[in-house]
């Protein structure tokens, strides 16, 4: 069975995962690159340094970006959310930040997914946390599914 996730299920969905990601277009070139996130109130938050995706999406702040889990072919879930790229200064850099070490991983995660040494530990101050903190403001979101029916034959 194939559908589409409510708007509820969308958001819980986002919530559950800490792992999408981000797609940009500018310069004439369209880039996707896998991203660690956390989500709260329609906006995606993430951790980057300087590099290709930042530059793109200083040009062009409009992108995508799509979470997925994949049980088998017949079975997975997939929300996809337009929306607008943002620099957080201040007490919004802060709150992200806190947002972010809140993540529950639930395994071993690579270096650039942890924001402070000894992650998920918070052991240091949202103003000692290098690199750029960003939202994705939530313009648009979809969600689908497919699901194996078990009442076929």
């Amino acid at each position: 069975m194939f559908g589409e996730l409510t708007s509820a299920e969308s958001d819980l969905f986002l919530k559950e995962n800490i792992y999408g990601r981000i797609g940009c277009h500018a310069f004439g070139k369209t880039y996707i690159v896998p991203i660690s996130y956390a989500y709260s109130d329609r906006k995606i938050y993430g951790r980057t340094f300087d590099g290709l995706k930042v530059s793109m999406m200083r040009n062009n702040p409009f992108v995508c970006f799509e979470v997925d889990v994949l049980d088998d072919m017949a079975n997975w879930k997939s929300v996809i959310i337009q929306g607008y790229y943002k620099e957080l200064q201040g007490t919004d850099r802060d709150q992200a930040i806190e947002m972010l070490l809140k993540r529950a991983p639930g395994h071993e995660v690579s270096e650039t997914v942890k924001i402070t040494r000894n992650w998920p530990f918070p052991d240091a101050n949202p103003g000692d946390v290098s690199g750029i903190i960003f939202q994705i403001e939530v313009q648009e979101i979809s969600g689908r599914y497919e699901r194996a029916d078990t009442h076929s034959k």
